[in-house]
């Protein structure tokens, strides 16, 4: 409860900053077009000034001349004032000042904050604000601190207080604490004893004591050594062979438009990679394989691939062992497509024939998101053991990327996001598998950054599937993320857009790394501060290992060292370890088109899952109508779910058309199989009458538990 007061309070306080920074934008613009009149009237006046040829004594006149008066005099009258650091983006959020004091008040009553290293004047500003709150008094003591403001705040305190305006300092003083609170808590800076999410960020790491027993076993997992020095020599290594393939690139001076290259100016270049050749035949290839296939609806083919796989039986009853109806099969899957394709009870109860009822008390002791995960982690193991699998990776590759869904209704989770809701919405997080499914769902707020749960569900793999390398896009990027997962034995392999235009960073002197690769050389412009990154490497290594043995939750550490503050020295040692460890990886990339396109590939499969989601989730629009995170969390999971059902039957379904082509003579290859996706739905029907009769369905399979595939159609003459 105490956490989500203290959500609550960062979701309101966020809310009305956003707004007005919204506002801020917008009265920004009006002010260019208010001032296109004096913008032209400068654009005239500039060339005269400039022109030496023109005495100084004649400029004047010149002016008034061939301007005239009346334009000067119309330009003098529409004169504004100049804006604050920020845009006035203060000033707007000044306007919500009356409904953050309808609760804020209550919040800083209610909750204890605690300030760590560097917070001490933030703290005593907080206990002043609650004490002004109190006593109800209009005016900040002259002693009240200003320390914490950030400077681009500051003018608006140094104005009030020239004006001797004691309801605007503090109305803009009680704002800048607000902020500044919000933003600790985010940070670490400043915590809550009592809480787990905004606990003190030491508590999340293994004690010192703790970390002693841990060490050696940590490092030997994740193949780290425990001398800073033996890390940054290996890090040196990696960088100088990466540095090595990048300077015959660059330096070949007959490379094409389309290949990475220095423009005169010595600016990277990165063109966009030209489309994959994807061979005719695999095209034509997928679709006679789809013809094979048999049609079978969302129901039956649950059914068929719950016999194979058992997955039904991780849904448990939330009491613990129950005894299981023989209908219970039946009432499950049910559920799970009320879910998945977001029909909700009512209608499912409807199209099935099963009753409100039933249906409800299913979903209410059963679909968990607990539950959910151990079915999922079913159906992906099996899928990994498919003979066809394999051919479309090894398992050890993933990627991760979010899913906007809109939101009916209002919700804690629901954000508006102009570009992508006529309301509001909401983000499904998932991660997927080279080999086409999904392994981790998480719901988030669609406002927070995604970089944040990248980890979360690599470190918490339930599944068989051995990741070693994970990709992303932009969005799944910080320096944090960089370090984190080098420290915890894997690759992040992101897809980063402007690319050319980060900072790279060198280990040696810019002279010695000229002299090396004369050409890639001087791209690396920033000096690594090893001796940081040294004296702080057994606490690198002790946060890593706290996410590793799952101490703590990725996603909570990241979120807050990523906000973390100049002083916190951790934060810093694993950002400058990041940066090294981004431009080690930024030189493989441009050095190599093969990985480049590796990574795309990934990134696209994640896209072709998305479309498959799209279209299980058909009813009410594609809206999200539940409420809350743990409805929605579940609703997410039972889409995820059946999302890899449709993908592994359709895999094994492949594979057996795949078989008879080869039976008959057919030379099928299998470079050409790594060009179709199991992910889509061209064999199974979401729509319709539901018939969830699990005894039928399976007598209509085969000996071996399969449905015959259909007969090839004859060929035209």
């Amino acid at each position: 409860m105490l956490d989500e007061v203290i959500s609550l309070f960062d979701q309101a306080v966020s809310a009305r900053e956003s707004r007005a920074r919204i506002k801020m934008r917008d009265a920004l613009a009006a002010r260019a077009a208010a001032g296109e009149g004096r913008q032209a009237l400068l654009d005239e006046i500039l060339p005269v000034l400039v022109d030496t040829g023109i005495e100084d004594e004649m400029v004047g006149g010149l002016l008034r001349n061939s301007i005239g008066m009346e334009r000067l005099r119309t330009a003098v009258a529409q004169a504004t004032g100049r804006l604050p650091r920020d845009n006035g983006h203060l000033a707007m959020l000044d306007n919500s000042y009356s409904y953050l004091r309808q609760f804020t008040p209550d919040v800083l009553q209610a909750i204890s904050f605690t300030g760590g290293t560097g917070s001490e004047a933030l703290m005593e500003a907080v206990a002043i604000l609650k004490k002004l709150n109190a006593d109800g008094a209009r005016k900040v003591p002259d002693h009240a601190p200003t320390d914490f403001v950030p400077v681009k705040w500051a003018g608006y305190l140094e104005q009030a207080a020239r004006d001797r305006d004691v309801t605007a300092y503090r109305h803009f003083w009680g704002l800048t604490v607000l902020l500044g609170l919000r933003g600790g808590l985010r940070s670490g800076d400043v915590y809550v004893p009592s809480s787990r999410r905004y606990a003190d960020p030491a508590s999340y790491l293994f004690t010192p004591e703790q970390w002693e027993g841990q060490r050696e076993q940590f490092c030997q997992l994740v193949g780290k050594p425990t001398d800073a020095r033996l890390a940054l020599e290996g890090c040196k290594e990696e960088l100088a062979a990466a540095m090595g393939d990048l300077e015959k690139v660059l330096g070949n001076r007959k490379a094409s438009t389309g290949e990475v290259r220095l423009s005169p100016d010595g600016e990277l270049i990165i063109p966009p990679l030209s489309a994959e050749d994807i061979p005719a035949e695999a095209a034509e290839l997928k679709e006679e394989l789809s013809e094979l296939l048999p049609l079978a609806p969302i129901a039956s083919l649950l059914v068929e691939l719950d016999r194979r796989t058992g997955f039904l039986d991780c849904l448990t009853h939330a009491s613990g062992k129950q005894t299981r109806s023989p209908e219970l099969k039946r009432n499950l899957l049910a559920v799970l497509i009320v879910n998945a394709t977001n029909l909700g009870l009512v209608r499912m109860a409807e199209a099935c024939g099963i009753t409100y009822d039933i249906l409800a008390w299913t979903q209410e002791w059963y679909i968990r998101e607990e539950t959910l995960s151990a079915a999922n982690a079913a159906v992906v193991n099996y899928h990994h053991r498919l003979p066809l699998t394999q051919v479309f990776g090894g398992g050890t590759l993933s990627s991760s990327d979010g899913q906007r869904f809109p939101v009916k209704g209002k919700s804690t989770t629901a954000r508006a996001m102009k570009k992508y809701f006529a309301g509001q919405g909401l983000s499904t997080y998932t991660h997927v598998s080279d080999q086409h499914t999904t392994f981790g769902t998480k719901v988030v707020v669609v406002t927070r950054r995604e970089a944040h749960y990248v980890l979360d569900e690599i470190m918490g793999n339930k599944t068989d599937l051995p990741i070693t390398e994970h990709a992303t896009d932009t969005h799944g990027v910080t320096l944090v993320n960089f370090a984190l997962f080098d420290l915890v034995g894997m690759q992040l392999s992101p897809r980063i857009r402007d690319l050319g235009k980060i900072t790279l960073y060198r280990m040696d002197p810019q002279r010695d790394v000229n002299n090396l690769w004369p050409v890639a050389g001087p791209l690396l412009t920033q000096k690594i501060n090893m001796g940081l990154i040294e004296e702080n490497w057994d606490d690198l290594l002790r946060l890593a290992g706290s996410i590793k043995f799952g101490h703590a939750t990725a996603s909570l550490i990241v979120g807050k060292l990523s906000a973390s503050s100049r002083q916190n020295t951790l934060a810093a040692a694993l950002k400058e370890y990041g940066a090294l460890r981004r431009t080690v990886y930024a030189a493989r990339y441009l050095a190599d088109e093969t990985y480049r396109r590796k990574i795309a590939r990934q990134l696209n499969k994640g896209e072709s899952l998305h479309s498959l989601r799209r279209s299980l989730l058909y009813a009410h629009e594609g809206a999200i109508r539940h409420r809350h995170l743990a409805a929605q969390t579940e609703q997410a999971w039972c889409l995820t779910l059946l999302t890899n059902s449709v993908v592994t039957w359709t895999t094994e379904y492949y594979g057996l058309a795949i078989a008879q082509m080869r039976a008959e003579g057919r030379a099928v290859d299998d470079e050409l199989l790594a060009h179709i996706s199991p992910a889509h739905s061209e064999n199974v029907n979401f729509f319709g009458t539901i018939n969830v009769e699990v005894d039928t369905e399976l007598a209509k399979l085969d000996p071996a538990g399969y449905r015959p595939l259909r007969p090839r159609r004859p060929e035209k003459a």
